[in-house]
């Protein structure tokens, strides 16, 4: 294990940046070799007399940039590859592990609650339900999922036509590996542009042929998506990814006219829809045309992503080839987890604990907002009304500066490419994972660090 000499400037503040931009350093200089394990979080806070929380938050930045790889029983250490690409190149960063944009304050997972879901479910499950069970999903957290969805997303949903899956990723792709098998080739797949690469690699491995259709301020441009010839679409209706545009009215009734007149379908993914802070719900397209659409939706943002629970909505005979499909893969999801998340949205914790964040992460957003405001005026903020995230416009050239001085500064930030690979001027920063006032002094010192790095350059 490694001894680390790290030089700290305690009276600057930011120490969690500056721990994180030390050994990005030693690593690029060859310092630190690949392979070098690092000192466990709590030895290394002791070693320099801080708190364990700081030295953690800069090593999951460091792994969320490629530099550093954590596995349970492993420890930390360096990655395989010392040489980073730079984090615009979105193929490369898209397989980077570790927190996102979107990440929820993983602090703030119930435990409690779902510690007691966990032992009612121990204490009460029958000797059968630890048997392989259906491989859609056990049929009482189907049953809930149908009564929340119907509830909260105005879905048309019912146990039968749900299928519970890994996550939005595996649930995605399943849906479009169905249908290539169905057609013997690869379906082309219409994506919204800008949207996130981290999906595409599995789409394509899944069997779609992409193309990108443009996003203005009412969501997708549907006329232009008439003219690419897709079967398929891909959208975030409730809070596009990354700009957060919200799809108007028009444009909904636009994609379902559409769907049903090309015999084509919609793959809505709702991946914050649980998070609206200055605007009211908007039910799900699903409800409005349940033969057209396919609803997916998942814990990763409500719970933690390390959950790996998620589902679909889908026509009932798309449901049942899914399912086959699920049951082909790998035979289904844990169903202790399973039960235990029924049991928590019976129980009325699930919708106690989405209350509770949703103020939370309105005053997180409050103060980004703010301080971007602020300390940074020439970056125009948009899509903050719902989410986890921002999408922050900015003169051109300053991208990379910015997005360089928030990592150091313990900030979440994508660069935002589109599809064909240019430059958009902007990007995705998460407010989720840090309290408001960590948030403030984050700003304030990507401000000053943007400032200092634009006079060298």
């Amino acid at each position: 294990m490694a001894d680390l000499h790290l030089t700290l400037d305690r009276a600057a503040g930011g120490l969690a940046g500056q721990i994180a931009r030390e050994l990005r350093a030693s690593i690029r200089s060859g310092r630190l070799a690949q392979g070098t394990r690092l000192p466990a979080s709590r030895d290394l806070a002791r070693d320099l007399g801080l708190s364990r929380g700081v030295v953690v938050e800069a090593y999951e930045q460091l792994v969320a940039e490629g530099f550093l790889e954590a596995r349970v029983g492993v420890g930390t250490r360096v990655a395989a590859a010392p040489s980073r690409p730079q984090a615009a190149e979105r193929p490369e960063a898209a397989s980077y592990y570790g927190h996102r944009p979107t990440s929820p304050d993983l602090a703030s997972f119930p435990r409690r609650l779902w510690l007691a879901a966990i032992r009612h479910v121990l204490a009460t499950a029958p000797n059968d339900a630890l048997d392989y069970g259906d491989p859609g999903g056990v049929l009482e957290l189907r049953e809930q999922l149908a009564s929340y969805l119907r509830r909260v997303r105005a879905a048309d949903a019912a146990p039968e036509n749900v299928v519970v899956v890994t996550g939005m990723a595996q649930g995605l792709s399943l849906v479009v590996r169905v249908l290539a098998e169905r057609a013997g080739r690869d379906v082309v797949l219409a994506v919204e542009d800008p949207t996130s690469p981290r999906q595409l690699p599995l789409l394509a491995r899944a069997g779609a042929d992409m193309v990108g259709v443009p996003v203005d301020d009412e969501g997708i441009v549907v006329g232009d998506l008439a003219k690419t010839g897709a079967e398929v679409v891909l959208l975030t209706p409730a809070h596009q990814y990354p700009t957060g545009v919200v799809l108007s009215p028009r444009r909904r009734a636009e994609v379902i006219a559409w769907a049903a007149e090309s015999g084509a379908l919609v793959l809505e993914d709702d991946y914050d829809a649980d998070f609206r802070f200055d605007r009211e719900p908007v039910g799900c397209l699903q409800g409005l045309a349940p033969d057209r659409v396919v609803l997916a939706g998942s814990v990763s943002k409500a719970l933690a992503p390390g959950l790996r629970l998620g589902w679909l909505v889908a026509p009932p005979a798309l449901a049942r080839s899914v399912r086959q499909a699920r049951g082909e893969l790998d035979l289904g999801s844990p169903v202790i987890d399973q039960h235990a998340l029924a049991h928590l949205i019976a129980s009325g914790g699930y919708d106690r604990h989405l209350r509770r964040m949703r103020r939370e992460y309105r005053t997180r957003r409050d103060a980004m907002t703010a301080a971007l405001a602020e300390h940074l005026p020439e970056i125009a903020v948009h899509g903050i009304s719902a989410g986890l995230h921002l999408y922050a416009e900015m003169p051109d050239g300053r991208q990379e500066v910015i997005a360089e001085a928030a990592r150091a500064a313990g900030l979440s930030v994508d660069p935002v490419t589109r599809n064909g690979g240019g430059a958009a001027h902007a990007l995705v920063i998460g407010f989720a994972r840090l309290p408001a006032h960590r948030i403030r002094k984050a700003v304030e010192e990507v401000a000053s660090r943007a400032g200092r790095n634009a006079g060298t350059r």
